[in-house]
């Protein structure tokens, strides 16, 4: 009885290992939004991109959907977020192919366009989320992807992860810190 427990045991780890990983990949043929060269990144949160489907080109800035990176003034957690962002966008090209998906059609109060994105099958959101370099925003409770980014978020928290870090931690949550300075 007791081997049996222990395979069945085992069988469910790991099935609940591919369910959580096959849930961070999406394939690019099941994607649907706009596609996308990236320029820059500006912060942890904000990349500036140029859009090819219309003509002529054109550029904007995109503000990550469903989270809240520490402000690049938030030392040291702004420039490490930005530099996290610059990494997972990182590879063989210079201006890296990714997919905008919009939950809904709308601009930032800076004119940014809202969205999740997606690059190398990978949700960068949550990317970043998941390295403890962006916490999920408290807004967010509607968005598409906010269990996997609350997900994310808890794995990061428990690891210790970026703003996480017992030796280091983020006093002020990205919107705090906005409100005093």
């Amino acid at each position: 009885m007791k081997t049996k427990l222990r395979a069945f045991s085992a069988i469910c780890g790991c099935c609940f290992c591919l369910i959580f990983l096959s849930s961070c990949r999406q394939p690019n043929s099941f994607l649907q939004g706009t596609h996308a060269q990236v320029q820059r990144v500006i912060s942890g949160q904000t990349i500036e991109v140029i859009i090819n489907q219309s003509q002529p080109a054109i550029m904007e800035r995109v503000r990550l959907m469903g989270i809240a990176a520490p402000d690049l003034r938030q030392q040291p957690w702004g420039l490490a977020a930005k530099a996290q962002l610059e990494n997972l966008l990182s590879g063989q090209q210079s201006q890296p192919s990714v997919i905008l998906e919009e939950e809904y059609s709308r601009q930032d109060s800076y004119g940014r366009r809202w969205a999740y994105l997606w690059h190398n099958d990978r949700l960068v959101n949550e990317q970043l989320v998941l390295a403890g370099y962006a916490l999920v925003k408290s807004d967010a409770t509607q968005d598409k992807y906010t269990q996997r980014l609350l997900h994310a978020q808890e794995y990061a928290r428990l690891m210790g992860l970026g703003v996480w870090n017992p030796q280091e931690p983020m006093s002020l949550t990205p919107q705090e810190f906005r409100k005093q300075n």
